[in-house]
């Protein structure tokens, strides 16, 4: 979320020039939002509502990300933005939750021996 807040903090955020390319950038990105909303604890719990609150939780912030871009010079609010971040959600959200391979992935600890050393006296260098 704060990554998307700084975005929109912006008055231009680099991309390609291509005709309506932010809405495919809204879609992605409230898709990992919205997925990273359904795999909260609390939201989980909340069945079988769980799955519709990360798509609420996530499309409530795109109605306030383009609120706090209507304060951001070059930058406006557009409907159609906050459409493709609740269609991003949605979709992402439900293929969490229908897609065990998915959900495997996502939930894989990860690989490799990671290993931070501390000096005798327990600080960090």
């Amino acid at each position: 979320m704060l990554v998307i807040f700084v975005a929109s903090s912006q008055s231009q955020v680099a991309g390609p020039s291509i005709p309506n390319f932010d809405k495919v950038a809204h879609f992605f990105a409230y898709g990992l939002l919205g997925t990273l909303w359904a795999r909260v604890p609390s939201v989980q719990r909340s069945k079988p509502l769980g799955i519709w609150l990360a798509v609420l939780l996530a499309s409530a912030y795109g109605v306030s990300d383009e609120f706090h871009q209507s304060f951001t010079p070059g930058r406006s609010v557009d409907f159609f933005d906050w459409l493709s971040d609740t269609c991003g959600a949605a979709l992402a959200v439900w293929v969490y939750r229908f897609w065990s391979g998915y959900r495997r992935f996502l939930e894989a600890p990860l690989r490799g021996n990671v290993r931070i050393d501390l000096p005798a006296d327990g600080t960090p260098d």
